[in-house]
């Protein structure tokens, strides 16, 4: 099949690795991949030294992105706009990434392929003063393909569409994959760092603080794309690593006793994944696809917007003996090692098929 992906932008967000994974996957199964993506907007001057005062380093002119060093390219636009048909070749797939794209989808003719639409959040929450357009996107004639349960759940609420399938998200094994371990020497966890508030890392971070009050030796590991700030800063005792190289990932989730996800909202948490790859079990809210990956002993959820909750259950995990540490472990890695992207694209490669044989 010739496949086209159509992108918002070009970087390091959680939705482009998921796209520059698909389509390198399908460009080694023999489809021929095509991914374009208007260039990111440069930051206004206003913009630039709001930037400086809160500590954060000039955007270089090469963002970094996940198509990085992958055997696909995504080709850039020579200015932010639309796609239009005319930047693209004839396909048998074109596939819009996010509520925008989708928009642009729906108005190309025939020739570029059949027309799907990959969710991979409630982009309402992203996008709070495009909320309807975003709703309506949901009501277009691309086949929708959610990411989590809850998001195909939502939609068919809001649409009552029947036109959705389900591909949830995976983890390379090959990167996260860790051989079987104990528990560390010293009581530690990890978090995500991010300044955006739905994230949650404030709460993670107030539940850290409360275990130390149980736990006075308690480690913090972490990383993210910001530099920690004054309005939301890491604890003392914190091993802290701004974006470090995607292989150096598995080196922050090895170190720990649990992983926290304290996310407020979520598409579906490619970290949860990423961790229990590397046997750490994850303590975490109920959002994204939480619910499933942490069920049956393989994590802990706690109480949204509660870091007395998470606070306990890091005293649990910490507490525990290695013998039980080591069951849930194990737990977590049977999990997540049973999602595969090997597997999703299958379902992917499926649904593209059946779609485009209708079309035929």
């Amino acid at each position: 099949m010739k496949i086209t992906f159509i992108l918002p932008g070009y970087g390091m967000a959680g939705g482009i690795r998921v796209v520059a994974i698909y389509a390198e996957i399908l460009q080694q199964r023999g489809h021929q991949v095509f991914v374009i993506a208007p260039p990111q907007e440069k930051p206004s001057l206003r913009d630039h030294l709001r930037g400086l005062l809160r500590g954060e380093l000039p955007r270089r002119d090469a963002q970094p992105s996940h198509f990085d060093n992958r055997a696909v390219k995504a080709f850039l636009l020579d200015q932010s706009r639309p796609v239009e048909a005319s930047d693209l070749l004839d396909a048998d797939v074109v596939i819009a990434t996010w509520w925008e794209t989708a928009e642009w989808v729906a108005q190309l003719p025939p020739a570029k392929g059949a027309k799907f639409y990959l969710i991979q959040h409630d982009e309402r929450h992203l996008s709070p003063e495009q909320t309807e357009r975003v709703k309506a996107t949901w009501q277009l004639p691309l086949h929708k393909i959610a990411v989590a349960q809850w998001i195909a759940h939502v939609i068919r609420q809001e649409t009552s569409s029947p036109d959705i399938s389900l591909i949830p998200n995976s983890v390379d094994l090959a990167q996260f994959a860790a051989p079987n371990r104990g528990k560390p020497a010293r009581p530690t966890v990890g978090l995500m760092y991010s300044q955006i508030v739905w994230k949650g890392c404030d709460i993670s971070i107030k539940a850290v603080e409360l275990a130390r009050q149980a736990i006075p030796d308690l480690r913090l590991v972490a990383f993210g794309f910001d530099l920690p700030s004054e309005a939301l800063p890491l604890p003392d005792q914190t091993l802290y690593v701004q974006s470090p190289a995607q292989a150096e990932l598995k080196q922050f989730y090895t170190q720990c006793d649990a992983w926290l996800f304290g996310s407020r909202i979520e598409g579906f948490g490619l970290p949860i994944l990423e961790a229990m790859a590397c046997r750490t079990p994850v303590i975490g809210t109920p959002v994204g696809a939480a619910p499933e990956l942490l069920a049956e002993g393989a994590g802990i959820l706690v109480k949204a917007e509660d870091p007395a909750d998470m606070a306990q259950a890091i005293q649990t995990v910490c507490a525990m003996s290695e013998q039980a540490w080591q069951t849930m472990s194990e737990l977590a890695y049977q999990r997540a090692s049973s999602y595969t992207w090997n597997h999703a694209t299958d379902l992917l490669e499926a649904v593209l098929e059946r779609a485009t044989a209708v079309t035929v």
